[in-house]
């Protein structure tokens, strides 16, 4: 019976770390919580994301933002009947679901701040 056990927690173990990996390849970039954080809160055009995310330069921003579209976390909208031509970058429905990680993550951070410094 132990043996049955321990090989169900393995191979829970493994599919959790699938999963984990899963998440980590499209959110591990240094910049992609930051941005995503920026854009969530209405940033949505490009230079205001780029002054909000201090220090991204714009060719990573735009790789970021890229990769983000890709995932199917920001809509890219172009008002190409504007001059001059408005480009904004909003959240998807889909990245909602990302809220209680970023806000987990944010708590967290805090924490450990307020932890390390009481030294």
């Amino acid at each position: 019976m132990k043996d049955k056990e321990t090989a169900f927690y393995q191979s829970q173990c493994v599919d959790n770390l699938l999963a984990t990996e899963d998440a980590l390849y499209v959110l591990s970039g240094r910049w992609t919580i930051r941005v995503m954080i920026a854009i969530q809160s209405g940033y949505t055009r490009f230079n205001v994301i780029q002054r909000t995310v201090k220090g991204i330069s714009a060719r990573v921003l735009s790789n970021e933002l890229k990769k983000l579209e890709e995932n199917h976390l920001v809509e890219r909208t172009v008002f190409s009947d504007q001059i001059p031509v408005i480009v904004e970058y909003l959240p998807t429905e889909y990245s909602h679901t990302l809220k209680e990680v970023i806000g987990a993550l944010v708590e967290w951070g805090i924490n450990h701040k307020r932890k390390i410094t009481e030294d």
